[in-house]
């Protein structure tokens, strides 16, 4: 997410989400990533990019490019490495000085209590360097749920952390002011959440969850220092002005136009386990375009590295695989990415969105593969025809819309809508968006179905669309292109199902459910899953609500992608992470005499 929030991923197209996570490393075609001699450092890298991170602020962002941006200058207690081993889906301790469990007596024997231990040394970049503590963990925390913008993953523990609802709900009620967001955070405890001292914090559950280490590795989940309280969560201010506690500080952000790193002096590389910072300064670029950014990246362009927020154009992909291209990779992703969202709410056509056997008389009417094939084809993109990606637990294969445009036909004319009329959000900067856009269009028409098109910029797509409801409700758009990864890893449907599909808990900005879907018995299985009182008998239950959001078909998913990324032959050490849905820029070098 997301957004992606999501989480999510990068569609080949710059259809990014907020947070995607992936099964393994990945791989490259041309072999493992490139690692020339001995580590070089210094140097400026250049990431190229046409959009922009979502937020500047790690307790609200929740978009995989927003999560590349923090890998920077903002650490968790925990997160994913860059492993050219491909070790890269199980958490590692960053600002956690050790992983929790029973036997050291970071869990308790109810499975209901983490007692965790910040890393001595582990500064901030204030005046003077100062020590990240417990009490910033529970400021970040508490952060999550301010009334400006709140995280849009909150669905995944709103009712885990002990007290988390009622303090959220509270919350919610407060001005939108920085001094009243202060006081509350101040003034309001969080029982779930408690500084035990300056450097040990202690989460309190409302039941076990396996998975809360997982959970934790969200930036969502990073220590706030009490400067960030100057400022509006999410606000351009904030992110010029927010302390640094990882390898480089923001010198400059300009939104949707650049962002400019340095070292920070107060990061200690003895306490990092994760991040090396082997350049001296990051430079992001935004205003380039997709086509620029690859043609620059392949002929050696010196202000061209990394990617940034788009990936290689689908149209060159089958070349570039084809000669396993060493500078490309394709990584495996645990998403749903794209997707077809149906705005549920959408008042255009007499509510017709409103009828689920007119969703599913779209279902129908949408032809997958046509639409794979202009994302790069099946190779790097393997069709899901259900909610969960087979790596996440409780995924059971169904296919309950093959194309059939006769079948839609039948259906709309039975629901009494023979001709609809429906707008489609695409971004226009991707080219993977536009051509999806325009064969969803050809396919639709079949049917009887007129389809126009709504272009938005990459840097407005979500938090000037889909993450407003009203906008939904006005009928600004019918159908649109979103994605979704899991935020953790295995056990993981809750990720998808709480956020996506959970009714109006899971509206934005809350959580990701961009068509306003609300189902009752979707929601009772929900229910169900969570309170189930093993994996296996959650497995079944998860299994049971995909079945039922695929009968109701507020979304019509596409495939669970190869995320393709593509660097320059002067980059050495690109290890693809998951989470991150990129290369992490904090553990390449750049070739002695080609570093920018």
């Amino acid at each position: 997410m997301a957004v992606r929030r999501l989480a999510a991923v990068s569609l080949v197209a710059t259809m990014a989400v907020t947070l995607a996570a992936c099964n393994s490393n990945g791989t490259t075609p041309g072999g493992p990533p490139t690692n020339a001699g001995a580590a070089v450092t210094g140097g400026t890298l250049n990431m190229l990019g046409a959009g922009d991170v979502d937020y500047m602020d790690p307790n609200v962002s929740y978009y995989s490019v927003g999560y590349l941006n923090l890998r920077m200058w903002s650490r968790q207690l925990f997160t994913y490495p860059a492993d050219p081993g491909g070790k890269n889906t199980a958490p590692v301790a960053d600002l956690a000085t050790d992983i929790p469990t029973t036997a050291n007596g970071g869990i308790s024997a109810d499975g209901k209590t983490y007692t965790i231990k910040i890393r001595p040394g582990a500064k901030w970049n204030t005046t003077p360097a100062r020590q990240v503590t417990a009490a910033d963990m529970v400021r970040g925390v508490k952060r999550t749920a301010n009334p400006v913008q709140p995280f849009g993953g909150i669905p995944d523990y709103a009712g885990l952390i002990e007290g988390f609802k009622s303090f959220a709900d509270g919350f919610a009620k407060v001005a939108k002011t920085p001094a009243a967001i202060q006081a509350y955070i101040d003034n309001t405890p969080l029982p779930g959440v408690v500084a035990k001292d300056d450097t040990t914090v202690e989460f309190h559950l409302t039941k076990p969850a396996t998975y809360f280490v997982d959970m934790l590795t969200l930036p969502a989940f990073s220590p706030a220092p009490v400067e960030v309280l100057k400022y509006l969560p999410a606000s351009t201010q904030l992110g010029n002005n927010a302390p640094s506690d990882g390898p480089y500080k923001v010198d400059s952000w300009v939104p949707t136009k650049s962002i400019n790193y340095s070292r920070n002096p107060a990061w200690d590389p003895a306490t990092d386990p994760v991040r090396k910072a082997y350049v001296d300064k990051i430079v992001v670029n935004e205003t380039v375009t997709q086509d620029s950014i690859q043609q620059q990246l392949q002929t050696g362009t010196p202000s061209a590295d990394l990617e940034f927020d788009v990936a290689p154009p689908p149209s060159q992909l089958p070349a570039l695989i084809a000669k396993k291209d060493p500078n490309l990779t394709l990584g495996d992703t645990a998403s749903s990415n794209p997707y077809v969202v149906y705005n549920t709410a959408s008042p255009n056509n007499n509510k017709a969105l409103a009828n689920p056997q007119v969703r599913q008389a779209i279902s129908f009417a949408l032809n997958r593969a046509h639409i794979l094939q202009v994302l790069g084809g099946p190779t790097i993109n393997p069709p899901l025809t259900h909610v969960l990606p087979d790596v996440i637990t409780g995924s059971k294969q169904i296919d309950p819309y093959p194309y059939d445009a006769d079948k839609a036909k039948q259906l709309l004319a039975a629901a009494g809508y023979p001709n609809l009329t429906l707008k489609f959000l695409y971004r226009n900067a991707s080219e993977g968006s536009s051509k999806a856009f325009q064969t969803i269009q050809q396919d639709l028409s079949k049917a009887g179905i007129t389809v126009v098109g709504v272009p938005s910029p990459n840097a407005d797509f979500y938090v000037k669309y889909l993450q407003v409801p009203s906008v939904a409700r006005k009928g600004v758009w019918d159908l649109s292109l979103a994605g979704w990864g899991a935020d953790w890893y295995g056990n993981a449907a809750v990720s998808f199902f709480n956020p996506l599909f959970s009714g109006e808990p899971s509206y934005p900005p809350i959580g990701s459910n961009f068509g306003l879907f609300n189902d009752p018995a979707t929601n009772a299985l929900i229910q169900q899953a969570l309170a189930a009182p093993t994996t296996d008998a959650a497995a079944t239950l998860w299994a049971q609500a995909d079945a039922k959001v695929m009968e109701q078909a507020p979304f019509f998913p596409l495939t669970n992608p190869k995320q393709a990324n593509y660097h320059a032959a002067q980059v050495n050490n690109a290890v693809y992470v998951p989470s991150l849905q990129n290369y992490d820029p904090t553990n390449v070098w750049l070739a002695k005499g080609k570093q920018g």
